[in-house]
């Protein structure tokens, strides 16, 4: 969930073999020599050559010339360099996996992959032995597995005279085919005596094993009687009820061979239906989502949401401290979103550890297990307690920073096509899942689909990096496909199921993510307002500034105040990200993340008690992967009792960021005046030891907060540590921009970082102080803005379609300037002249402008800098271009304008009008309801009625013939007959097309219609 992101990452150092006595014939690099570019040299028995201008300033005879490979940031400098010309391609073996198992008598498919140039020759060998050569993509071929036991598998990549340029290699196992064995098969849920309702769908889950891997079919036996066969995992079945009174369930699987396998008989009970849950304030039915008004159904005393993050891993199992179910603070929150779920990488369906379905925690007041679920788990507390708050929500979140990596392979092929069978899978299982263990939704958590490079996690950069350029087109088609299974999943069950996201909030990020355009598939966007300021590099900041404060040292660094195009917009920042959204999204359909946790650095030099400082790691060479870019090098994250809760490195080291629960920063921040000397008292379950010195108290924290960027910090001056931190004034101000810019609430990460203060132990601990000040603030909150924006709503649509593509990838991306395409899919021609407005979210500046000629340009700047408070922020900006009186756009036709602005904007274009004919249009997307306007004539002086129509209506692209003929009405009565007219329905009568103006039985010509043209 943590949303790491350098503003630019750091290249991994490539291995590269040089062939005996290829260094040799190059001088050796010589510190403090003058190198040009092309310059080529030899380096820890590896070439390199010196790059082009300007980077070659970096080569030498400069105080940041870079040694070829050596330390964090030498590629901004030098390149690898093999005789010939050729470089290190990056040779990968996709598939298959080191230690694999393969069957005896199938084929395996051997797939390598290039993180660099291609080379000419790709030799395959299988002990030894060439398989065969491949010269082109696909890189891959078959091997027919024959013999048991182990086998090598070697790549070799060469260059085109002959020299090995890379290798790799794994083990692969052959086992001896399994004899046909039939299928075991369980109910993993309904459990036995739970309550199932009369006349209402029910859904039985099915655990399905096969030691030959080929079930071909489940099937549902009720009371003996067959009501349902599922034909693919993950076998869900559904039946209903249809008799009061105990029901015998039973479970059948069959497998290719015709063997069969049966579960265990389970007896649940058939029951009359219940009224929707009440209890928690609750006045409406929850499982509906919504109200009539559109607002969330949620508690009565909650005016907007209190979301919560719940993680798998606090369960006390390992010596730490636990943070289970039964410590949520279940009366304040609004929606439980659980961390998380994951993705096999191989069969694409959900997963869950042991904590979730299959632990216990005996003795532990509050989490007695219901016997009335088959599991038992994180999620059998999570259902028991929703029958106490059935105002609560609950949703599996599924990825988070450490487990995205399982999103790569589900939507993206080898060759970065969409894997369409993969998101398939996984939205079955996802629907299978919610359903099985009682969620009513689906957060996804995708770190990140963006064509940024060496974005997200570094361990996922082999997947990730090799197809950027299609992620987010490949995540677009996951979300369309969620919702739709979701909607008919629900449609099938009576209520409905939510889809929201934690989102990036950083400009960076987006950049890569285009229009957004998922939004339209969502319910809300919980948008991760936090981790804008890390040791990923050495620029000292806040970690979730609500405004900026016009003097972030990073924004500062690259330039942002003082170019003009950017506006002096900081977006560094929580109220930049919701801007952002804005254009795609209403307000209310946005939450605020709001981290419960610090970030901080140490040894910092310089700012203002340390903020706006830096805090560079000092040997660069150890940087983590992915964090330090060029002369911006990885900071110096605080250790020991500053970093309680530190991530670590694959060998299983700390990471130092500074990262620790609120509740820890304020026994930091009080430790004077509470008696604590050394460490709280629960320092040595974090592994803190009192002998040294990074994980003792020394020194005196101090808090300062920034009123301008509305956050709070501790500064440590004697050992000159930074930490970020969140507290009860600066979840105030967050609460108050909610509430005034008509947001949807808040989320937060994680709910075990809140505080208390715990008397018995005289210190701080989990609590749910800045938890509750939400649930106060928002409990008398006015309604959720649900407007998209305030527009005034016009009187007639126009079927006109505006879409933006042509998005650069990565750093390409800038300036950003995809294609606006408007296309008429009306049956009217759009003539030379109008006006065509919409809106552009203010995330990004009112330098916006065309490079087509159309003349497109801002009308009314919403410009603001997100420095200046709530009370002066807007939302857009308004563009407008106009049609050149020379060219109209007939029925089918379209025309592109080349768009140019700086910074992201999801949604655009929205907002869209459309002025012709003296009218004000909107569009046929936005207003179905409204009639299709009339453009014909033009002379109606501007009173909107869409005049006399009296015009030719092949001049107007109008084709009489797509129309019914009066008096064969468009519309039907209860029987079924032709009985009458709806607004904006269109006839012919006396060889002219009319338009109704209401509902209408009066005859075409009347005045209850207008005329559109004659023929």
């Amino acid at each position: 969930m943590q949303n790491h992101h350098p503003l630019a990452a750091m290249a991994l150092l490539a291995a590269l073999a040089s062939a005996p006595g290829l260094a040799a014939s190059y001088p050796a690099y010589q510190e403090g020599q003058s190198y040009s570019a092309g310059d080529i040299v030899s380096n820890g028995g590896s070439l390199y050559q010196c790059r082009e201008w300007p980077y070659s300033g970096w080569c030498s005879g400069s105080a940041y010339h870079y040694a070829p490979g050596t330390g964090a940031s030498w590629q901004d400098a030098w390149t690898l360099y093999q005789d010939g010309g050729s470089t290190d391609p990056g040779l990968t073996l996709a598939s298959p996996a080191d230690g694999a198992t393969i069957e005896q008598g199938s084929t395996l498919a051997i797939v390598a992959g290039f993180d660099g140039p291609a080379p000419a020759l790709l030799r395959i060998l299988v002990d030894g032995t060439l398989l065969g050569e491949v010269s082109a993509a696909p890189w891959q071929l078959s091997w027919p597995a024959a013999s048991l036991g182990s086998h090598s598998i070697r790549l070799e990549a060469v260059d085109d005279s002959g020299v090995v340029l890379a290798e790799t290699s794994a083990t692969v196992m052959v086992t001896a085919p399994q004899p046909p064995e039939a299928p075991q098969v369980s109910i993993q849920s309904p459990a036995a005596g739970a309550n199932l309702t009369l006349g209402q769908q029910a859904w039985v889950s099915a655990q399905v094993s096969d030691a030959n891997d080929d079930v071909d079919s489940v099937s549902l036996y009720l009371d003996g009687a067959l009501v349902a066969t599922d034909t693919s995992a993950p076998w869900q079945l559904a039946f209903t009820p249809s008799a009061l009174g105990q029901a015998q369930l039973q479970l059948k699987a069959t497998d290719s061979q015709g063997l069969e396998g049966q579960s265990a008989v389970v007896a649940v009970q058939v029951v009359e239906a219940t009224p929707p849950p009440t209890g928690g304030n609750l006045s409406c039915d929850i499982t509906q989502i919504y109200k009539a008004d559109g607002q969330e159904c949620m508690g009565d005393d909650h005016g907007r949401r209190v979301i919560g993050y719940f993680t798998s891993w606090r369960t006390g199992k390992n010596g730490l401290p636990a943070f289970l179910v039964p410590d949520i603070p279940w009366s304040k929150v609004t929606h439980i979103n659980y961390a998380f779920a994951g993705i096999d990488e191989q069969s694409y369906q959900l997963r869950v550890d042991d904590a979730a379905t299959n632990m216990t925690w005996p003795g532990v007041a509050g989490a007695e297990m219901d016997p009335a679920y088959s599991y038992s788990g994180h999620f059998n507390l999570l259902n028991k307690f929703k029958k106490q708050y059935p105002d609560v929500k609950t949703l599996i979140s599924v990825g988070g920073w450490a487990d995205t990596g399982g999103f790569y392979p589900m939507t993206t092929k080898a060759d970065c096509s969409v894997n369409n069978s993969g998101i398939e899978t996984f939205a079955d299982s996802a629907v299978a899942f919610i359903r099985q263990y009682g969620f009513d939704g689906v957060d996804i958590d995708y770190e990140y689909p963006t064509s940024m490079k060496d974005a997200g996690n570094p361990n996922d950069f082999a997947l990730s990096n090799a197809c950027r350029s299609t992620l987010f087109a490949n995540y677009v088609v996951l979300m369309k496909k969620l919702r739709d299974k979701l909607d008919a999943a629900g449609s099938s069950d009576g209520r409905r199921y939510m889809l929201t996201i934690a989102s990036p909030a950083s400009a960076y990020l987006l950049r890569g993510m285009e229009n957004f355009q998922v939004t339209q598939y969502l319910d809300y966007v919980n948008l991760m307002s936090y981790d804008f300021h890390g040791a990923w590099n050495h620029f000292v900041g806040h970690n979730a500034a609500l405004f900026d404060n016009n003097q972030d040292a990073e924004l500062a660094y690259w330039g942002v105040y003082n170019q003009a195009q950017f506006g002096g917009i900081g977006y560094l920042n929580a109220a930049w990200g919701a801007h952002y959204f804005r254009g795609a999204l209403a307000a209310g359909k946005i939450n605020i993340g709001v981290p419960y946790y610090t970030r901080g650095w140490q040894s910092v030099t310089g700012g203002d008690h340390g903020l706006g400082g830096k805090a560079a790691l000092p040997n660069q060479s150890d940087c983590q992967p992915g964090t330090g870019t060029g002369t911006v090098g990885c900071g110096y994250g605080a250790e020991g009792i500053d970093n309680i809760w530190h991530d670590e490195d694959l060998q299983g080291s700390e990471i130092g960021g500074g990262t620790m629960p609120l509740w820890h920063a304020l026994n930091l921040l009080h430790a004077q005046e509470l008696g604590i000397d050394t460490m709280p008292s629960y320092g040595s379950l974090f592994g803190l030891d009192p002998a040294k010195a990074a994980d003792v108290i020394t020194g005196q924290y101090v808090r300062y907060y920034d009123n301008v960027a509305k956050a709070p910090w501790l500064w440590n001056e004697q050992k000159k540590v930074f930490l970020s931190t969140e507290d009860e004034q600066s979840m105030a101000a967050k609460l108050d921009y909610v509430v005034q810019r008509g947001l949807g609430g808040v989320m937060f990460w994680e709910m075990a970082g809140d505080y208390a203060f715990d008397a018995a132990k005289n210190e701080y601990g989990p609590g749910d102080t800045l938890t509750t000040l939400a649930y106060n603030r928002f409990a008398n909150a006015a309604p959720a803005n649900l407007a998209q924006n305030d527009l005034a709503a016009p009187a007639a649509q126009l079927d006109l379609a505006l879409a933006l593509s042509g998005f650069k990838d990565g750093d390409a991306n800038y300036p950003i300037n995809p294609t606006l395409t408007l296309t008429n899919h009306s049956s009217q021609t759009l003539p030379g002249g109008a006006k065509v407005s919409f809106l552009v979210p203010t995330s990004t500046s009112d330098t916006i402008s065309d490079q087509s000629g159309m003349g497109l340009a801002v009308t009314q700047s919403g410009g603001n800098d997100n420095s200046e408070g709530i009370s002066n922020e807007q939302d857009f900006h308004q563009v407008a271009l106009t049609l050149p009186a020379w060219q109209t756009l007939a029925p089918g036709a379209s025309v592109d304008v080349a768009l140019v602005y700086y910074l992201p904007a999801a949604g655009v274009p929205s907002g869209v009008r459309i002025e012709v004919a003296g009218q004000t249009l909107g569009l046929k997307a936005d207003f179905p309801v409204l009639p299709e306007a009339v453009l014909g004539g033009g002379n109606d002086g501007g009173d909107g009625d869409g005049g006399t129509g009296s015009g030719d209506c092949a001049a107007q692209g109008v084709d009489p013939a797509s129309y019914p003929a009066y008096p064969n009405w468009p519309q039907l009565d209860w029987a079924g007959n032709p009985d009458h007219a709806n607004q904006g329905d269109r006839m012919t009568h006396s060889a002219t097309v009319w338009q109704a103006k209401w509902w209408t039985q009066a005859t075409p010509g009347s005045s209850d219609w207008t005329q559109v043209c004659s023929y």
